[in-house]
This record gives structure tokens, sequence and C-alpha cells, in this order.
């Protein structure tokens, strides 16, 4: 069992675990994906914090906030309304497109919303290659998502970074839609190397939701090879719901979950099992986590206390408890 904090624990030290393993890249403007082959995931979720953190003092208080109010649910889980069977979340997906491969389907957009409903219902079948060790806590997270609609907008962009342009209709993407209510998904042509990022709970409103490269986005369509199983969104959704990486992004780091044993740092490709981690104990890693970096395939389990966390967003006083429907 490892010591839960009430606090950020060092989630900054995610930029020099992003940043280690670049992909090489053109500037965002200059970059086509469409040409590139990205060989490592990477997110810029932690790029995205440090950011939101600097242009807002009080977001660090929030967050310390929503941790305190965790740990509080998890101890008591009976003092609050947690989820209760399943919750549904309705889902914006903003296809934000400048050539015809970017528009995006909107068979490949519901392929995404399946495979979220998959992954956070349990029903994914590759589940089945959990190891024996892990099945005790391997959870089904309770959430269904549901496609309210598609929005489409037509850019000059050639690329996105995480500086949130792509949500801003005025800096030609498309503004969230009432973000207190709905989970808004970006699918675009993100550059530097990104698969995705999310917003954490506690950041402002006009930017919440999930980026997601286009080209990374569901299983069916225009998609990389090694992404395109549509576990990035499930993984940056993650984030959304308050999941840290499985390695509390630091070396031998804490991610504030008890039943995700230590990892070492991020995991790549599809490691065998079991890959015994560094850390004390010596025990084996959860690289099949969805909160790794692990490929697609590679991905496709949460755990109990993951569910724990995610419950705690939802539940009456959490920063998300507005769309528990």
């Amino acid at each position: 069992m490892r010591k839960i904090s009430n606090s950020l624990l060092g989630l900054l030290f995610l930029i020099a675990a992003c940043n280690k393993h670049d992909t090489k890249a053109p500037a965002a403007e200059e970059q086509d994906v469409d040409k590139i082959e990205i060989t490592q995931r990477k997110c810029g979720t932690a790029e995205v914090l440090e950011r939101q953190l600097a242009e807002d003092p009080s977001l660090r208080k929030r967050m310390d906030q929503i941790e305190t109010f965790t740990q509080k649910v998890s101890k008591n889980p009976s003092a609050f309304r947690l989820v209760n069977g399943v919750i549904t979340i309705p889902v914006v997906v903003h296809v934000v497109y400048k050539t015809t491969a970017q528009n995006i389907s909107d068979a490949q957009v519901q392929s995404q919303i399946d495979v979220l409903n998959e992954d956070y219902g349990n029903t994914n079948q590759d589940k089945a290659l959990i190891p024996a060790e892990f099945q005790g806590v391997d959870a089904t997270v309770g959430i269904r998502f549901v496609l309210d609609r598609i929005v489409r907008k037509q850019t000059n962009k050639t690329s996105w970074s995480t500086n949130d342009a792509v949500k801003k209709t005025a800096q030609g993407g498309s503004n969230p839609v009432d973000p207190s209510t709905y989970l808004n998904m970006w699918a675009c042509n993100l550059g530097q190397g990104l698969l995705g990022y999310a917003q954490f709970p506690g950041g402002a409103a006009a930017t919440d939701g999930v980026v997601i490269l286009y080209s990374a986005f569901g299983r069916n369509g225009t998609l990389i090879n090694t992404y395109n199983k549509g576990r990035t969104a499930t993984h940056e959704v993650g984030h959304w719901m308050n999941l840290r990486h499985i390695w509390g992004d630091a070396n031998c780091g804490n991610d504030l979950v008890a039943d995700t044993p230590p990892a070492s740092t991020a995991n790549y490709g599809c490691p065998n099992y079991p890959k015994n981690t560094t850390c004390t104990g010596g025990k084996a890693e959860m690289t099949m986590n969805y909160m790794d970096y692990t490929d697609d395939a590679c991905m496709y389990m949460f755990t109990n206390g993951q569910k724990s966390r995610i419950n705690a967003v939802f539940a009456a006083g959490g920063p998300r408890a507005a769309m528990a429907k």
C-alpha cells in the first residue's frame, strides 16, 4: 500500500517524463500528421497543466481541494452519493479539419464512443488477457457514454498544439458546448507528435475536455498503426476523470491509487509479462493499465482504486457531480 497524499505530489514531473521521449517533429503549424509515423505514445496533459497553473494561481488550490475531497470519499464512501450501477455522460465531438482525411466520418466518431463504453464498462474482449495476479482488482467503472452531437468545423489551421486554440472558435477551432453537463472531445490534427491531451477537474470551463489526434480517434476509418483501437481517448478521458499515470509522473512515483503496483516510469510498446519494476518490492508492473503509455493493443484494464477516484469526481460535491445522471 502506498501512502496517499492530499496534494498534487509533483504532478509536474510529468513534463520531464513526456519530454524525455519526444517524437521528433516540425513545429505545430508546419507538421502534417498524415505523413508522420508516431512510434511512442506522447501526451500533452502535463504541458497543459503547467501552463494553466502559471496562468491561474488559484488552480493549484482547487486541485488540492478536489484531492482532499477524493480522499474523504475513498475513506468514507457511505457518506457520499456514489455511482450506483451506471451513470450516463453525454458527449459532444468537435471534428476540426482542414483536409478531407481529417474530416473523419460519423462512423469513426461512433466507433470511439463504442470503445469508451467497452473500456469503462469492462466489456472489452481483451480483458481476457489480464494476468491472474491483477484479475482481483479489475474494475467495471460504470460509466456510459452517449454521443449527443457531432460539430464539424473547417479551418485553415494546418495543425494544433496544446495551447487550447482548437477549443476556441475565434482562433479557428470550435467552442465547447456547456462543459458542466457535456464531455467535449475534439478530433483534430495535433502537431509535435502528440496523440492527445486532457484537462484535469478544476480547470476553466472554457477549455474543459479532451483533445485527440484525428487519426488515433476510434477504431474504424482514418487511423495510424499502433494507435488504432481507440485507447488514446480511453487514456485521456481517464485524466479528465482525475486519474494519474501509473508511474506517478516521477521515477517510482505515486499515482494516488493503492492497487496499482509501483512503476519505475512509463512503459512503451507491448512489454512482456511480467515486467518487474525497479521500485521497492520489485513487483510486476501493471503495463496493461489504460493509464500507462503502452500501445493500444496492450492496455485493457482499470482497477478498483482508479474506479474509486472516478466515483469521487461524480459524487455529490465532486467537481463533475452535475454530469451524474
